[in-house]
């Protein structure tokens, strides 16, 4: 998909998995090539067996996948999003349950273990040749009426999943932004002490 000096502005100094270094989140899907279920199942998969505090767990997908789900779901989504995303043949709502199962206190990692399990959900992506993108830009009241999520789960985000298609295809204002982002240096994030 990219490469080369696409990357460059990744700034990788160290010897990481590939599919970390190469992972990025496209907006060009190609709306005609359907995710298998194999694969489908697959990322789930990997989502389910990241590690969460007290094992809870938090985490919960919504796919939609129909295409009277994936365009109930595209609705929800701001209008910059909807542009692009609703060509994604898979969206997901991505849920953390805000309470502790086992006391029903509240779980102040919900949010910290549902985005592990969502990375593990995107890396496995990346390896199967999928891509994926996670948006902020959606409105929370519409997605819980629309897919009736309880009020004891938090919706952390929307994303597209899919094969990557034809950046020709976006509107220019998304074509020019088609590339992977930069990332800060690594002495930018870390302090050792």
């Amino acid at each position: 998909m990219f490469g080369g000096a696409e990357m460059e502005n990744r700034n990788l100094r160290y010897d990481i998995m590939p599919e970390i270094a190469a992972h990025w989140s496209p907006r060009a899907f190609d709306e005609n090539q359907p995710v298998a279920d194999d694969d489908l199942f697959a990322l789930d998969e990997a989502a389910r067996i990241a590690p969460s505090c007290f094992n809870e767990q938090p985490w919960r997908f919504i796919v939609a996948r129909s295409p009277e789900s994936r365009q109930k779901l595209t609705a929800c989504l701001s209008a910059n999003n909807q542009l692009w995303a609703g060509k994604a043949p898979v969206l997901t709502v991505i849920l953390a349950k805000a309470n502790f199962s086992h006391n029903g206190k509240p779980n102040r990692w919900h949010t910290f273990d549902t985005g592990t399990a969502w990375g593990y959900l995107s890396l496995e992506a990346q390896h199967r040749g999928l891509i994926t993108h996670p948006m902020g830009g959606f409105s929370v009241e519409l997605v819980r009426e629309a897919f009736l999520v309880p009020e004891d789960y938090s919706i952390v985000a929307v994303a597209a999943i899919g094969y990557y298609g034809n950046r020709d295809n976006l509107l220019p204002q998304f074509q020019e932004r088609e590339r992977p982002n930069p990332r800060k240096p690594i002495d930018e994030i870390i302090d050792i002490y």
